[in-house]
């Protein structure tokens, strides 16, 4: 299966992924360079992006389903404490039954990073990092870029103010996004590869200082645009949650890497 992603990604690195099982749930995106929220010292002028491919939807309880029948060790009363808390996938009926809570179509939520990273590897595929899912979701239905339009983001947070103890719609209500995504926003939090080095500093006052900003990998990190909520909110989510944790709107997608 990687090898097929790989040869589709090679002939239509741009145009996104052929027609059949793996276009139908995967879309390619060029890459490029992209200028993140968040301010990397070590890339002021934007990072780059390796081209890739992400799933259009989020993974749905029966594909969760799929892989914890075929994975035993993640299924609920069998994962180690370490990898998943005592609320991973609670709202299930039972370790292999859905029930009325966690119907097929829906996003799968009560899920911990490493289950989500256990999953993708399953089907040789892995978590996007920050800078692939920000870059997916900085588009709109018709611009690969509408961050700088107020009216996007008072959507955006819209979605957000909606109470997270409300019934989930199913995947893929939302119109696709310039490059053929769905569901970005206004239905699920989703992990990256990346969540737990996702650290902001604690007094905002400090923002831009690389002396006093805590660090992500080897940069520092500052908020950029501080006026674009909609992601301060998705990383103040992600770097508060630890790798075993499970909330009730986490849930994930895969991606796949372009060949080199």
């Amino acid at each position: 299966m990687r090898r097929r992603l790989a040869i589709a990604l090679l002939v239509l690195p741009l145009a996104g992924l052929a027609a059949g099982a793996l276009g139908s749930r995967y879309t390619g995106l060029p890459g490029g360079v992209f200028r993140s929220v968040l301010g990397y010292e070590d890339a002021k002028d934007g990072v780059r992006i390796a081209p890739f491919a992400l799933m259009r939807r989020p993974v749905t309880n029966a594909e969760f389903l799929d892989f914890v029948r075929t994975h035993p060790q993640w299924q609920r009363g069998k994962v180690a404490p370490v990898f998943a808390e005592a609320r991973y996938l609670s709202h299930w009926a039972g370790p292999t039954t859905l029930g009325e809570n966690a119907l097929p179509d829906r996003p799968v939520v009560w899920v911990s990073w490493f289950a989500a990273d256990a999953y993708c590897d399953s089907i040789g595929a892995r978590l996007p990092n920050w800078n692939e899912w920000e870059y997916a979701a900085a588009a709109d239905e018709t611009r690969r870029d509408a961050r700088a339009d107020p009216a996007w983001r008072e959507r955006i947070l819209g979605w957000y103010s909606r109470p997270s103890n409300t019934v989930l719609p199913r995947v893929g209500l939302q119109a696709p996004n310039a490059w053929g995504v769905q569901d970005l926003h206004g239905l699920v939090w989703e992990w990256t590869e990346d969540a737990s080095s996702l650290l902001v500093d604690s007094d905002n006052r400090t923002q831009g200082d690389p002396d006093k900003a805590k660090f992500c990998g080897a940069g520092a990190l500052s908020m950029d645009d501080r006026e674009n909520y909609a992601v301060m909110m998705r990383v103040a989510m992600l770097s508060s949650l630890d790798g075993h944790d499970a909330t009730a709107n986490m849930g994930f997608r895969c991606a796949w890497s372009a060949p080199r």
